[in-house]
């Protein structure tokens, strides 16, 4: 795949920002849920956010995109420009909510191409086959970006997809967060390959594996694959190498297998922070200094503030408006 172009400072500072939003809005999610404020579990997405930041910061509007599970789809909405706090009053059920209140943790934007999620593993494969089928036959270079777990890929829908995608070289481009186990089942365990990218081989695409803690590395991973499925020349598969700092979901227990996962390999995944990584990685570079990103924390935190606000104030669903958004007429 080609190369993509250098960022520009004001690119590089947007994927900076996108950052730190996203973990500010999964810390207060994880706080509202220990609160018992939120009407749903949540699974957080700490340690995961610069794969959907770096793969969703430059996707163009009318793309389509399907959201991982991580952080309820808090990395890749943002990034792609949705309204993050119409996810928090959705996971309160309030009636300002990106699905009305009714869904509890599937954020969508249907002008932005972001049409939900489904709640069975593996169902993205096929429904984003479905986007990128409709994106082909519209002919307008839309792609399909769909972000998965490496638990999901171990489901029949994930080979049915990839090879429908492939022979028909539909514009979608499949991004694995391997996150080195599902729930609490090491991926080893149920997967013969080191490297899930391998797979793409079956399917006759390219498959690339990524550092997912590098947001510049993803987007370099990532962008090229959306171009030439725009170009019409096919799928492609990325693998992000990833860790979650949190438990599977918040208030479940943190095991690998039956035992409680290391604390030892927590600590050493924390020291690639992905936020953490980048912003020092920026302040090195002079792209950004000390009194900018104070700036930055101190402009997010008052959003967060005003977030909390106003899904707590927000009214809950009036029950007869579900006919009228559950059945299509």
């Amino acid at each position: 795949m080609a190369a993509t172009k250098k960022l520009s400072k004001k690119q590089l500072l947007t994927l900076y920002r996108n950052l730190v939003r996203t973990r500010k809005y999964d810390e207060l999610n994880v706080r509202l849920m220990a609160e018992g404020k939120l009407l749903t579990f949540y699974h957080s997405a700490q340690g995961h956010e610069a794969i959907g930041v770096g793969g969703c910061s430059f996707l163009r509007e009318d793309d389509y995109l399907y959201p991982h599970l991580r952080g309820h789809g808090l990395p890749y909405l943002i990034s792609k420009g949705a309204d993050p706090k119409a996810v928090v009053a959705e996971h309160m059920g309030k009636e300002t909510g990106c699905g009305r209140g009714i869904t509890g943790i599937h954020g969508a934007d249907e002008e932005l191409g972001i049409l939900g999620g489904g709640g069975t593993i593996g169902s993205a494969f096929v429904l984003s086959v479905g986007f990128a089928l409709a994106a082909k036959k519209r002919g307008q270079g839309q792609v399909a970006v769909c972000f998965v777990g490496d638990g999901s890929v171990q489901r029949g829908q994930a080979h049915e997809g990839m090879n429908m995608a492939g022979a028909w070289k539909l514009p979608v481009v499949w991004v694995i967060e391997n996150n080195l186990m599902a729930w609490h089942t090491p991926v080893e365990d149920v997967c013969p390959l080191e490297d899930l990218a391998d797979m793409a081989k079956a399917y006759n695409m390219p498959g690339v594996v990524v550092d997912g803690q590098d947001v510049v590395a993803v987007h370099e991973a990532i962008q090229p694959a959306v171009e030439r499925a725009r170009a019409g020349k096919g799928p492609s598969l990325i693998e992000c190498k990833t860790y979650r700092f949190r438990p599977h979901s918040e208030g479940r227990p943190d095991v690998l297998h039956n035992e409680p996962r290391s604390e030892k390999e927590i600590k050493k995944w924390k020291k690639r922070d992905p936020v953490k990584l980048f912003r020092e990685k920026l302040l090195k570079q002079g792209v950004l200094t000390e009194k900018t990103a104070e700036e930055i924390d101190q402009e997010y935190d008052a959003e967060i503030e005003e977030a909390e606000r106003f899904a707590v104030e927000s009214a809950y669903p009036d029950p007869a408006i579900l006919p009228k958004i559950v059945y299509a007429p």
